[in-house]
This record gives C-alpha cells, structure tokens and sequence, in this order.
C-alpha cells in the first residue's frame, strides 16, 4: 500500500512517474569538498568569461549559502541519451554538429516543468517550504547528485551514471524537510582516461579538471569574442556544444536511448544543419530556426561566428560565396570569423 511507503520512497515512485531516470537524497551539507574545489577553479581563472561563476561563488559554494533554511537536497536526472553516435557526422564538411543536448526542445523548460510537479506534490505530502533549481541558479548539481547517490562526476568533470552513462540532465530541490539520505554514488572511472584523449582541444589539465577556457562548449557557446586561432581547426564542423568527451566514455554502453521522452527527440533541421543556410541567418531568420531550443540563448551572432569558423574547416569552396558578404557584417566578431575562413578555403 503506497501509504506503508515512506515519504522517501514516495518521492521516488513520483520521480520515476515523472519522467526522471535517476532520483536520490542528499543531506544540504554532504558535499563539504565542493566549496575549496570551486575556490580553487575560479583563483585559477579557469571559468574564462563566466564571470557570474565568481560573483555568486559563495551562494554556489553550498545549498546553505544560497538559502540557509535547507536541510535536504533531492538530487534528480533525466536521461537524453542519444538513440545514433554524436561523433558520426565529425567528417561531414557541409553541416554543422550540435551537441546532443540541444538537438530538441530545451531541457531547461523541460526539466524544471517537472522539477515544478514534482515538487507541488511534495509540498502537498510532506509539507515544508522548498526550491527548484535547474542549471541556471548557482548550484552545484554535479557533486550534489554524487553525494545523492546518481553516479559519480568522472574524468570529464560530468556526471557518470552507471545505468545512464554520461547522458543525464541534472536538477534539484532544496527542502526544509528532514529526510533520510541515500548513500554516495557508486562506480568509478579507474584506469580510463578516454575522455581525456578524445578532447580536441585538450580542455583536461588533470584528470577530474576542467580549463573552460579550452573547452569547445565554452568557446562555442560561452564566449563572445573571437575564437582564440589556436582553438580554431580543432573545433572542426561543431557548431554548438562539444560532446566528445561523453560520447566516448564506456559507462554509456548501460544507457538505453532516451525513447520515451519525446520532448529530447531531435528535430530533424538540427540533427546536420546546413552551413550555407546558417551562414545567410539574419536575426529574425535565427529566432525562427531555434525557437524553442537551448541555442536561442547564443543569439544570431555567435551561431554565425561559429558557422564561419566550421565553413573554414571544411574545404567547402562552395561555401565562399555565402561567406563573402560576412566580411562586412555589421558585428566584428563574425567579419572577423568569415575573412578567417576564406583564408582557410582559398589560401
């Protein structure tokens, strides 16, 4: 009977009924070790341009040092895992790679939606006062869900999971209820270091370390000026995202694609995008082809940045004629990308 349950318990079946592959409890200062790692990341000035990652480090820093009245964190994750390999089209010089993540709708809404039901039934069974947070608010999802007991933050700095693989969305909820944790995630990485040899641009100083400001994801996404030239040739057609370092770790073979949740299917015009089409994107062309995407939040701009810097990778002369005009495109950054990638294609 659901009411011999504990509340716990009762969370969980929820969770599950929700759409969440993962679910597990934490107490809000399990994980006492994320504090010195973070201070330590931004002294390094590993963070790049992220400069909110500093001005809100000491509400990152713990559960209780953005809202003191937390006692327990439910750690929660859903799976996108991809259904073909997200390395498949590394040699396609015609269209650009989105990372796996961004291919569908954006998991933002998507997971906060649920993160929000779920947490109106917990208010509603267990009472209490409670947070919701996903991957905007200063929180540190990763080692949370670790102390939760979803897998372990591997060699790539992201989640590893030992039924889902590298491929988990993470959220949380913060509550003032009292609930009894789960232990630590179990699993490890050991010997492996393949997502530290399938980075292209060597973003991995140490094992378990991130320099963001080598990382493709970063320069693609993050980052609004010009793609430093070291970077450029080893960003290939990646347009959005990097996925290497996940795709290729061996826990992923336990990860059964993400079929049912049909909101993370891909839409088929950002599977491989066309560079040309993407090269001749204005702003309003750029709403409209993103609409309801993660990508939207990149702008116009640096989606065409990006794309020059791809065309320039992919010994397309065809692409000269769309890239011309972007030499004197009103936004520096992208000129300045587009006369780069002409030199690439007619030295």
């Amino acid at each position: 009977m659901a009411e011999d349950k504990s509340l716990e318990d009762r969370i969980k079946s929820k969770a599950v009924e929700l759409g969440f592959a993962a679910c597990g409890i934490a107490l809000a200062d399990a994980a006492p070790l994320a504090a010195d790692r973070l201070r330590q990341w931004l002294a390094d000035g590993c963070h790049g341009d992220m400069i909110w990652m500093e001005t809100r480090a000491h509400h990152r820093a713990s559960p209780a040092g953005l809202w003191p009245a937390v006692k327990s964190v439910i750690s929660l994750g859903m799976s996108y895992a991809p259904a073909t390999d997200p390395l498949a089209l590394a040699d396609e010089g015609g269209v650009g790679r989105i990372s796996v993540y961004a291919q569908g709708a954006d998991y933002h809404d998507v997971v906060k939606r649920q993160l929000k039901a779920l947490g109106r039934w917990l208010a509603a069974e267990g009472g209490g006062d409670l947070k919701v947070f996903v991957d905007t608010a200063p929180v540190m999802e990763k080692p949370l869900a670790e102390a939760a007991g979803l897998g372990w933050q591997g060699k790539h700095t992201n989640l590893v999971s030992r039924d889902h693989g590298s491929w988990l969305f993470l959220g949380a909820i913060y509550t003032t209820l009292e609930l009894v944790p789960d232990g630590r995630g179990r699993g490890g990485c050991g010997s492996c270091d393949a997502c530290q040899t399938a980075c292209p641009t060597d973003a991995f100083p140490a094992p378990y370390r991130l320099d963001a400001r080598r990382c493709i994801s970063y320069l693609t996404i993050e980052a609004a000026g010009p793609i430093p030239h070291e970077f450029r040739r080893a960003i290939g057609n990646r347009i959005y995202g990097c996925d290497d370092c996940l795709a290729v770790c061996p826990w992923n073979k336990f990860a059964a694609a993400a079929r049912d949740n049909i909101a993370f299917h891909p839409r088929a015009e950002l599977v491989a995008p066309d560079l040309a089409d993407l090269l001749a994107l204005d702003d309003a062309g750029f709403r409209q082809v993103f609409a309801g995407s993660p990508i939207k939040r990149i702008g116009r701009d640096r989606m065409v940045r990006n794309a020059a810097i791809a065309a320039g990778n992919s010994g397309d002369g065809d692409l000269v004629r769309v890239l011309r005009p972007l030499v004197n495109d009103s936004n520096p950054v992208v000129a300045e990308a587009a006369e780069w990638a002409l030199g690439e294609l007619q030295p």
